[in-house]
């Protein structure tokens, strides 16, 4: 449907066993895109709080909206997508440095190791938000097995 709203299903309450149910979308909450408020680093709820309270250091809740992040784990998730693009970028730039100018290998040094350092710290923190404010927005929980009843 063009121009219309999908209609979303009503949050379940939580279970004994649902480890993530704080960690719920609120549906009378504004919608917030997952990628603005993870790359800015805010509450993937309302979009106003920080979710950061130091450099990668997730807070324990959103001071706005209140919404617990106690039980977010974004894994290594992160780290892997870092490696993966900033190797590709990192090494591509060094291969084509090397075969249009052939530079000594200290200026290679000079130029590659800060920038293998910097991208992938710079990219960690806004990718571990979209990675959260993903996992909130798409309701994602522990994979879990359901019993079956054999007859």
């Amino acid at each position: 449907m063009c121009g219309a709203r999908a209609h979303r299903q009503p949050t379940k309450p939580s279970t004994p066993g649902d480890t993530l149910a704080e960690f719920e979308r609120d549906d009378s909450a504004p919608v917030v895109s997952p990628f603005v408020a993870g790359l800015r680093g805010r509450c993937p709820r309302c979009g106003q709080g920080k979710l950061f309270d130091g450099f990668l250091t997730v807070a324990p809740e959103c001071p706005a909206c209140h919404l617990d992040y106690t039980k977010v784990d974004a894994g290594d998730g992160p780290a892997v997508f870092i490696i993966l693009i900033a190797g590709f970028l990192i090494v591509g730039l060094a291969l084509f440095v090397e075969l249009t100018y052939q530079p000594p290998y200290w200026l290679h040094a000079l130029i590659f190791l800060p920038l293998g350092i910097g991208v992938p710290v710079g990219l960690l923190r806004p990718f571990k938000g979209v990675l959260i404010a993903l996992q909130f927005h798409n309701r994602a929980r522990e994979g879990r097995q359901h019993p079956t009843t054999e007859g």
